[in-house]
């Protein structure tokens, strides 16, 4: 068994794909129409998908109690710098380790995304 993809549901698809494309620069996989909602695949073809998920009119009630996307940040200082750029709010640094950094950042629905960086 591999996991596929998880799904979000977005109050406002535009801000979606600025956060996760133009900040966090996940890619664009898939883009389509399924009845009344829209639907974009976020990730590289050989990796698990995030399922961005938009119904007009429709509100993001309670977005994810409990459950954060974790994402491996190629330069996490950089990534760090940027969102703090766009006026993002992170939590961190924290080290359990260290082979291990993160922060947690919330995407424009407040899911809680974490953003770590591992080193060898």
């Amino acid at each position: 068994m591999k996991l596929n993809w998880v799904t979000i549901r977005v109050g406002d698809l535009e801000k979606s794909l600025f956060f996760y494309t133009q900040l966090l620069k996940l890619e664009i996989a898939a883009r389509f129409l399924s009845g009344e909602r829209e639907i974009v695949m976020l990730g590289s073809a050989d990796e698990a998908k995030i399922e961005l998920i938009y119904e007009a009119g429709k509100s993001v009630e309670t977005p994810g109690k409990g459950v954060t996307i974790g994402l491996e940040a190629d330069d996490l200082d950089a990534l760090v710098h940027l969102l703090k750029e766009n006026d993002l709010a992170l939590t961190g640094p924290i080290s359990p380790n260290p082979k291990l950094r993160f922060f947690f950042v919330k995407d424009p629905d407040g899911y809680s995304v974490q953003l770590a960086e591992h080193k060898e």
